[in-house]
């Protein structure tokens, strides 16, 4: 994308600041005055270079760095970044690098656009190259002109030493680079992209830190959320301000949010990926909230919380959640290590197939509708899977083969969430008119290790009880 005060790159030397300058004058939609041109470019400090300390996560990038190259051997290969993605006309999203980039780098929410990680093939294994597009030197136009990198306009850019220190890589300018047709990059190589998924199957320390500080800052977000409660009442598009809440201490404490935020209030509920969040929040209904803080490392929480709006649920809305919270204590007793990933969603979907069938919605049997071939009768209320892997992605792993992931065994250091729920549309004939409406999910992030399950998130209350004292406790505080 270019910006209305682009103009073409130039180097420092004097006959191309010639041809900047000159440039500078055709190309920008505001002409830059001579007087301008001669001057901007001297009376400028000298920028001392004082490298930093190689930053925590350099030895785990390393290591991640050569499992890739020896999966590798002999081939190039190219992880990019990504560039910026247009908003509307000049301006852009907010720049997120590409999660395998992120990965083996340990380069996160200050990343630069553009770059590209390249393994070239050695006797010994690979030669690991970062580049990156250094920032300009002030006698160069870039750097008053071009609104998109231009220091003047965003802000410092980094150097290319400072960055090889920072992260423990050889580094060298973008215009360096030399593209080849036999180059693996990931998102157009299958086999590079299956391999940078698995590797991120099992978390190491610094991961297992990092998505407990994004927890952190997620369960400050919902007492926020919570205490702005009767903001949200009072306002005609009251999710939005749930929504804007949770954002602020997303922002504030980490990076951004690790996925859109979704607050469903009253029927939105049963919409499993409410993000529109423009209905009103009233008393009496109950407000899903599936939200989950980036930090700046880029690792995410995914937390849903189910609250009753008016502090206390009714006796229907209890009875539907506590089976929720039933099914997702199932869930977790059966995630132990060595069995299947699979039946974890297995445990939650017997809770939720007896407790329908109990309450006579099921037009047959637990046992019929637990059928594999031909029952699912029951997942009408309950369509999703119960878990997924976490990380550096809210859906972590994504391209991981099916037998390492769905079908796979669970292994110490794995993290992923448990998330069961049930949901009774506005319009289901098939439940009574009390149930209608009516949508709770609870959804929690556990760690595997060798000695059983961890749940990560379990400081933010989940049972029925625990949220009612929990919002009588943050309301009265904000009081």
């Amino acid at each position: 994308m270019t910006s209305e005060h682009d103009t073409t790159e130039q180097t420092g030397d004097d006959a191309t600041q010639t041809a900047g300058t000159a440039a500078a004058r055709t190309n920008s939609r505001q002409p830059f005055p001579q007087g301008f041109l001669d001057t901007i470019s001297t009376g400028w400090a000298e920028r001392p270079e004082t490298l930093p300390a190689p930053r925590t996560q350099t030895r785990y990038a390393a290591a991640r760095r050569a499992a890739v190259s020896a999966a590798f051997l002999g081939k190039r290969l190219v992880i990019p970044a990504g560039s910026l993605k247009q908003r509307s006309n000049d301006t852009d999203y907010p720049f997120r690098a590409h999660s395998a980039f992120a990965h083996l780098t340990g380069w996160a929410a200050d990343s630069e656009p553009d770059s590209l990680l390249v393994f070239d093939p050695t006797a010994q294994g690979h030669d690991v190259t970062l580049y990156f597009r250094e920032r300009a030197d002030r006698t160069t136009s870039e750097f008053y002109s071009d609104a998109t990198i231009g220091e003047f306009w965003i802000g410092p850019r980094p150097a290319l030493s400072g960055v090889a220190a920072d992260l423990g890589l050889k580094t060298a300018h973008l215009d360096d680079f030399a593209a080849s047709d036999a180059d693996l990059v990931v998102d157009e190589d299958a086999a590079l992209t299956q391999f940078v998924s698995e590797l991120r199957l099992v978390k190491d320390e610094y991961e297992i830190a990092e998505m407990r500080r994004a927890i952190e800052i997620t369960a400050n977000g919902f007492d926020d959320i919570i205490r702005d409660l009767p903001r949200a009442i009072a306002h005609p598009r009251g999710e939005r301000i749930v929504e804007g809440v949770f954002h602020q201490r997303a922002r504030s404490d980490g990076s951004w949010e690790g996925y859109d935020t979704i607050a469903a209030s009253g029927p939105h509920a049963c919409y499993l990926h409410w993000t529109r969040n423009d209905g009103a929040v009233i008393e009496g209904d109950l407000i899903l909230i599936d939200a989950g803080a980036e930090g700046d490392s880029l690792y995410t929480a995914d937390i849903t919380r189910t609250l009753p709006v008016s502090g206390t649920f009714s006796d229907v809305q209890r009875r539907i959640y506590d089976t929720v919270v039933e099914a997702a204590d199932a869930a977790f007793a059966a995630a132990s290590v060595g069995v299947p990933f699979r039946t974890v969603h297995a445990a939650a979907m017997d809770v939720i197939a007896r407790r329908t069938a109990e309450w006579g919605l099921l037009p047959v049997s637990a046992e019929e509708a637990l059928d594999a071939d031909r029952g699912g009768q029951h997942r009408r209320y309950m369509v999703h899977g119960t878990s997924h892997h976490l990380g550096i992605d809210v859906h972590d792993c994504a391209q991981a083969r099916r037998e390492m992931y769905y079908d796979g065994l669970i292994e110490p250091g794995m993290v992923f969430t448990i998330e069961p729920g049930l949901y009774f549309q506005i319009d289901d004939l098939t439940v009574p008119e009390e149930y209608r409406g009516i949508g709770v999910r609870i959804e929690d992030d556990i760690l595997i290790t060798a000695d059983g399950p961890v749940n990560l998130s379990a400081a933010i209350p989940r049972t029925s009880a625990e949220v009612e004292a929990w919002i009588a406790r943050v309301q009265d505080g904000a009081s």
